[in-house]
């Protein structure tokens, strides 16, 4: 049985701000359902619900260097659905409000990284593949290599490390490298961890990991380009006999229109109609007018330029104008575009419905109620918006981008084909050639209701993206 110990700084249903506690939450019970030994480990942040703080036993006290100085260190430990989880306990970097945004990152972080590894001995768990996600854990592959050889348990380790954002790598002044890090400069001089005068956690991974995945196929495609590459594709490309693509999967057990309980009405494949009667309680809670038969579009998303939002700035006021159409805003982000929808919902009050929050129940809501759901994104490494929308049966309209390419599929009504619509360029005219093609095709309701079958039957569940990942970890335990 492989044994594998997977690392991520935030973990569903404890703890999540991002598209990365998703994956973490539902990633390694679908692995365990495969056969694998696989246990998650993260840091004990402070907001981590009661219920489960409650079923928290108590595992290990000690203290962990931390360059220079030395810090308390416990482990607590939990399962649920059959994973086992440890909790890395240290109140002075953990006990916050937020998980992240703090200047002393790199500490907090770099202190997780060595807790993980030298909990191995405490817990007597010794895993065939450590699998590390995003820069927060980007030290674990290079403190095992600078900190453990020698010894032939952690030699045997093999390392994983997953790309879920390329944009945000963990850069640090570089005077973390002795004074925080504890490690010999030599390993920012030859450039292992240098990122322009800085120190890169998520670099030092790339380099010292056995393998590194990212969240599609496409996106792994991208981020070799400069465009993409946010400064480091060279060594990507210099990597890329190691560097593999898996889209990320959804977990249908939290996400299914047919036992959804935020949902007005629960509805499947076969009761396509109980759709329907979800847009009219929608509308009716939202104040707009209610119409079995209008589109009702959908955006649920950071407000913030990489979701390209500017192309909507650019279109949206057209299509009102000349579209029967409903458009559904809910998300908060950066103030210029959320005072810019509140301005499209003022000329438009009949029309639009922009909810500048976030509300679990609202976002299902949406999803369940709208005939089409928009993604015009600058750049997705995956994306969750768009197997959520599929698996509810709103219509993807997206930029073919990262994991939005590799999962939309473009509708050819000759052939029956497709699950959604692409557009191919970052660039309005197109957004809105597309949204006009998706609301032609809403006309038509043998072919729609066709489009619709279709992207509820897509199949986006984990199964086959764990069992790649299960595949990779065989790879790394023979080579």
């Amino acid at each position: 049985m492989i044994k594998v110990l997977y690392a991520a700084a935030e973990v569903v249903p404890f703890v999540k701000t991002g598209g990365l506690a998703d994956v973490a939450g539902s990633l390694p019970k679908a692995l365990k359902a495969q056969g694998l030994d696989i246990r998650v480990v993260l840091p004990k942040y402070g907001k981590i619900p009661e219920k489960y703080r409650e079923q928290m036993v108590h595992i290990y006290d000690g203290v962990l260097p931390v360059a220079w100085r030395s810090k308390y260190l416990g482990v607590d430990s939990l399962q649920l659905d059959g994973v086992t989880y440890y909790f890395i306990d240290n109140e002075e970097y953990f006990q916050r409000d937020q998980c992240y945004g703090y200047e002393d990152d790199a500490e907090r972080f770099s202190f997780f990284c060595r807790a993980v590894l030298n909990l191995l001995p405490e817990i007597d768990f010794w895993p065939d593949v450590l699998h590390a996600n995003d820069w927060h854990t980007g030290l674990i592959p290079v403190l095992l290599r600078l900190e453990h050889s020698g010894d032939s348990r952690y030699e045997a380790i093999r390392t994983l490390f997953t790309i879920h954002n390329l944009k945000y790598q963990g850069i640090f002044p570089k005077d973390i490298m002795t004074d925080v890090l504890g490690l010999d400069w030599q390993y920012f001089q030859n450039g292992d961890m240098e990122f322009y005068d800085a120190v890169n956690f998520m670099k030092g991974a790339i380099v010292y990991s056995d393998c590194i995945t990212t969240v599609s196929r496409t996106y792994a495609q991208e981020i070799q380009y400069e465009y993409f590459g946010e400064g480091i594709d060279g060594l990507l490309r210099a990597r890329q006999d190691h560097l593999v693509g898996i889209v990320n999967g959804l977990d249908y057990d939290v996400y299914n229109p047919r036992t959804d309980e935020n949902l007005f009405e629960t509805y499947d494949v076969d009761t396509l109609d109980r759709k329907v009667d979800n847009k009219v309680a929608l509308q009716r809670s939202l104040g707009l007018p209610e119409s079995r038969r209008v589109p009702m579009l959908a955006l649920v998303s950071r407000l913030v330029p990489p979701k390209g939002l500017d192309l909507g700035m650019r279109i949206f006021d057209e299509l009102l104008q000349h579209e029967d159409m409903q458009l559904v805003v809910l998300g908060t982000g950066d103030k210029v575009y959320e005072d810019w929808f509140r301005g499209l919902a003022w000329r438009f009050p009949t029309k639009v419905s922009v909810n500048i929050c976030f509300s679990n129940t609202l976002a299902q809501r949406i999803y369940a109620a709208s005939s089409h759901f928009l993604m015009p994104s600058c750049y997705e490494p995956c994306g969750i918006g768009q197997l959520i929308a599929l698996r509810y049966g709103s219509i993807p309209v997206v930029r073919a981008t990262g994991g939005l390419k590799d999962t939309v599929q473009p509708y050819d009504k000759y052939t029956g084909q497709g699950n959604g619509f692409l557009f191919p360029n970052y660039n309005a005219h197109e957004f809105m050639f597309a949204i006009k093609k998706a609301l032609s095709l809403y006309k038509n309701l043998q072919l729609w209701r066709q489009v619709v079958e279709n992207a509820m039957r897509s199949d986006y569940s984990w199964t086959k993206s764990a069992q790649e990942y299960r595949t990779l970890y065989e790879d790394l335990l023979v080579k």
